[in-house]
């Protein structure tokens, strides 16, 4: 399994714990908003980078 897909699987438990305790929206927030944010602290050339990676794995 790869460690895209771990994370997404990760991703999707988190969202289903946190739905019953905050409600579907919020959780919903929590689960795209973190990654977001993770994505906005990084520097340009750090996504400059991300991006090169990601591109070069859809093209395998």
């Amino acid at each position: 399994m790869s460690t895209r897909t771990k994370i997404v699987i990760g991703g999707v438990a988190v969202g289903l714990l946190l739905m019953p305790l905050l409600g579907f929206w919020l959780s919903l927030l929590v689960v795209l908003g973190v990654p977001a944010a993770a994505y906005l602290m990084l520097d340009p050339s750090q996504r400059r980078r991300l991006r090169r990676v990601s591109r070069k794995e859809i093209g395998r």
